[in-house]
């Protein structure tokens, strides 16, 4: 095994860039501290994810059964990059763990198995390293396909269209203990205020996650499912340019 491999299950440090709140945050949605999560639901949004979950899967499932066929040719002319198509680790959405699933885009010898079995997120923590990554796998990050999944989660309701992003249980921990409050009172989200400012500095400013949920606490119901809609329309923006990292 070389030199990345063994490094594999170091946390890179890219893995977590989500800041404290700040002392503005906290005077300003002061209110948002004292909840004692997680918040009830939105009817409309409820609708919403599970009419769009449902419909995304069934259109995403011959791109899945394609995906599934490269996987087993790539396997075979490249032994090392074989493996299954899905892989889940532990995340919590709304203070509750849930198996976060994703589509594999690393080598085996890139996962540790023990801690796969656990569901534990460090498991797959060689995925930030680009020489990890399979052929197709470049691919499916490149288009954030491999997110796809998540939409069976969100036909679950363990998750939403749009939130916070969903942490796995390490760094949601960490979050915790930052400080912030965001994950323990709505659910996460595929796609939310911060997320679609994936890489640029603004990624991991806490600020988004609590404009979302003070949002979402004050609009109508459709209000926020309209706002849901111009989040989602970035998002879109975000996923065609195929600078998933």
């Amino acid at each position: 095994m070389n030199r990345a491999a063994d490094n594999a299950f170091a946390e890179p440090k890219e893995a977590f860039p989500y800041k404290p709140p700040t002392e503005d945050i906290k005077k300003s949605y002061r209110y948002l501290f004292e909840l004692d999560g997680p918040l009830p639901g939105r009817l409309p949004k409820l609708i919403f994810d599970k009419l769009v979950a449902g419909s995304l899967l069934l259109v995403a499932a011959p791109i899945l059964l394609l995906l599934k066929f490269g996987y087993l040719i790539e396997g075979w002319i490249l032994p090392e990059n074989k493996g299954s198509l899905f892989f889940f680790y532990n995340a919590v959405s709304a203070g509750r763990v849930f198996r976060k699933y994703k589509i594999r885009i690393i080598k085996l010898k890139y996962i540790d198995p023990e801690g796969a079995r656990r569901g534990d997120w460090m498991a797959y923590s060689a995925e930030w390293t680009p020489e990890s990554r399979t052929v197709l796998g470049r691919f499916v990050k490149s288009f954030y396909l491999d997110e796809i999944p998540q939409f069976y989660s969100v036909l679950r309701g363990e998750m939403s269209i749009v939130g916070p992003r969903p942490l796995s249980v390490l760094h949601y921990e960490r979050d915790r203990e930052q400080g912030n409050v965001t994950r323990s009172l709505i659910k996460g989200g595929l796609l939310g205020l911060g997320h679609i400012h994936k890489g640029t500095s603004e990624m991991g400013n806490p600020i988004y996650e609590y404009q979302y949920v003070d949002q979402y606490i004050k609009r109508s119901p459709m209000g926020l499912l309209w706002l849901d809609l111009t989040i989602i329309a970035s998002g879109i923006g975000v996923m065609v340019q195929g600078k998933g990292l």
